[in-house]
């Protein structure tokens, strides 16, 4: 731009009439930013979905460790743990800096199990497809009862519906392995068949987000996987002693 506005000063100044120039007239335009960097759309995978292709075992095992070692994934679980621990000091956890770290690890490992049986392992074994796929041309209750529907029953990798083991199977296997570790969490068999049935009553919380967040990221440019991740989080740890 600064350079065509010296051209046409020089042009302009060499003239002895200006009067007697012919009228301007737009011959061409071109758009040329050759420095600037890719502009991406980063929430356009919210609103378009999940890849229809199958994933295979390893692609499924780096999907998993994707949503582990998120930044976003990360921060909510310290976030949250530290909520917790200030706000009840006397738990298992303890208070302080120490309780935080504790609450922390027992955090970050029950989300490291589930991902690992409900992302990788399961799906893997049972041709599973670990996404959830929205249904954006839908009515508004036919993607509720689809949000709920799909805790039991989802999609394989061959694109037809099956049961949802990722989930049933899926949510037994994390609450033994918690069982194991967790501390001060009842371990007898009522107290884990409730937290089997609150982890399963809580699970539409994810697919509601997934749902219904890229209606409004159309229109809001807001971090929507930082707030899927804090309220996943919240939802997942909410019956932590």
């Amino acid at each position: 731009m600064a350079a065509t506005a010296v051209m046409r000063a020089i042009a302009a100044s060499a003239a002895g009439d200006l009067r007697n120039l012919p009228d301007p007239s737009i011959v061409s335009l071109t758009v040329c930013v050759p420095h600037a960097p890719e502009i991406v759309n980063w929430y356009a995978r919210f609103i378009t979905g999940p890849e229809v292709k199958p994933l295979t075992p390893l692609e499924k095992g780096r999907l998993a460790v994707r949503n582990v070692v998120d930044p976003f994934n990360i921060l909510t679980i310290f976030g949250n743990a530290g909520i917790y621990v200030a706000g009840n000091s006397h738990s298992a956890y303890g208070p302080g800096l120490d309780g935080w770290a504790k609450n922390s690890g027992v955090s970050f490992t029950e989300d490291m199990t589930g991902e690992f049986f409900g992302t990788f392992l399961i799906p893997s074994i049972v041709h599973q497809d670990p996404h959830y796929h929205r249904l954006p041309k839908a009515s508004i209750p036919r993607r509720v009862l689809h949000c709920i529907g799909q805790v039991a029953w989802t999609q394989g990798d061959n694109g037809k519906g099956m049961v949802n083991y990722a989930n049933l199977v899926g949510f037994a296997l994390e609450v033994a392995v918690a069982d194991l570790y967790a501390p001060g969490q009842k371990t007898n068999f009522r107290a884990s068949a409730e937290r089997y049935g609150t982890g399963l009553a809580i699970a539409p919380t994810d697919n509601f987000i997934t749902e219904f967040l890229p209606d409004v990221a159309r229109r809001i440019h807001i971090r929507v996987v930082l707030i899927q991740r804090i309220v996943s989080q919240i939802a997942k740890t909410s019956d932590t002693p």
